[in-house]
Formats: structure tokens, sequence, C-alpha cells
């Protein structure tokens, strides 16, 4: 596998938010979202067996785990990694832009689905079939840029009773869409969802990589 980079922080993001974690961040994505903060994920990375990965993470000593990109579906030996993980005890999350097909996974695999909103100029490479391969247990985020993306993210959930099935959280585009304005919306129309901030961002400097 190439692997960007495998590290222990504090989980920024989903419905972990604030427990300890560790990353591994696959290399490649086949999306170009305008408001990406990963971007030196694409190309940048190392190959790594699955030995050696698995042997850095257990150095770590942390019970979750989640995989993270780039997107990490686009590496094949990702379903593997993911399954020896799980057997080894380990909660196993996983950060996929909707783009394949999530049906490749173990199903004890907790889910975290970005579906993406106009802004980010991606909507159309949306694999909406997902949605009826996710558990209720698996996650669906929505990043938000603006009061487009929010009206569409609030059609999507409320169209397909999203937030009755699944976590559902939406993410202000940071340093982008305001959070309060964000908060102020939801509030308005009574959404039944989480309001997500990157918690790893206002911990550290938003551009610090590794934690």
């Amino acid at each position: 596998m190439k692997i960007n980079e495998i590290f222990k922080s504090i989980q920024g993001e989903s419905t972990f938010a604030g427990q300890p974690c560790v990353f591994i961040r696959t290399t490649g994505c086949n999306l170009r979202c305008h408001w990406c903060d990963t971007a030196y994920a694409f190309y940048e990375g190392t190959e790594m067996d699955l030995d050696s990965i698995l042997h850095r993470v257990r150095d770590y000593q942390c019970d979750l785990i989640e995989l993270t990109g780039g997107e990490p579906l686009l590496q094949k030996e990702t379903p593997a990694l993911i399954k020896i993980l799980l057997d080894e005890g380990y909660r196993v999350l996983i950060e996929t832009g909707g783009s394949l097909d999530v049906g490749v996974l173990d199903p004890r695999t907790t889910v975290i689905m970005d579906l993406k909103c106009p802004g980010s100029a991606m909507t159309h490479e949306m694999r909406w079939e997902n949605l009826k391969q996710l558990k209720s247990t698996d996650e669906i985020k929505f990043v938000i840029a603006d009061r487009t993306d929010y009206l569409w993210a609030k059609d999507i959930v409320e169209r397909d009773a999203l937030a009755d099935r699944h976590p559902v959280l939406f993410s202000p585009v940071f340093g982008v869409m305001d959070p309060r304005q964000l908060a102020a919306w939801i509030l308005e129309d009574g959404l039944k969802i989480k309001l997500q901030l990157q918690l790893h961002k206002y911990i550290w400097e938003p551009e610090t990589r590794g934690v």
C-alpha cells in the first residue's frame, strides 16, 4: 500500500470526535474538492506492506483506528488491512469520499461517508448506491461551504430520511463557512443532525500535519 502518514492524535471529526485515534492516511485521491485540506496526500507517500503498517499501528497501543486519505478505497489492500485490524480487536473507521463502492468492506467497519455538496464541485462523482449499503451505525457527512450547500444537504437528508437511519454530520468548511451561521440555519429548520467542527484545527494550527 502507498501510505502518506501514520500517526496518533485526537479524533477531530465524526461522532468519535475527542477520542484518541491512530490515523492511517493513504496516498491518492480520485476527487479534487475545491476546499480539500489534505491535497498533500494526492501524491506523497511511501510503499508499505501490511506487516509494516500493522507493526506501526500496534506500537501506538490505541484501540481506535481510522483509515483516511486521500481516498483509502483506491488502495486494493484496504479491505484486507481493515479485516486484520478488526480481527485483532480494533475499532476501525474509514473516511471515504462517497464515489467508490463501500460494499467491499467488512461489515464490522464503521463507514464515515462524505456526500459531496455542490461547493466541492464533485457532486457528480457520487455513487448514490452506497446509501443503500450503509449500516445504521455508519455516518454521513456533508461539508458545507455556503447557503447553497446547506439547502442541498438539507434536501438530501429530508428526501431520504437519512437522520432517521444514520448519524448525520454537517461540517462547515474551515475558514469559509461561519459555524455560527450554520448553527443558526440548523436550529431554524429543526434539523436532527450533528453540527461538526474540525476539533483538531482548534487544538493545533490548522495547517499542522500529523496531529
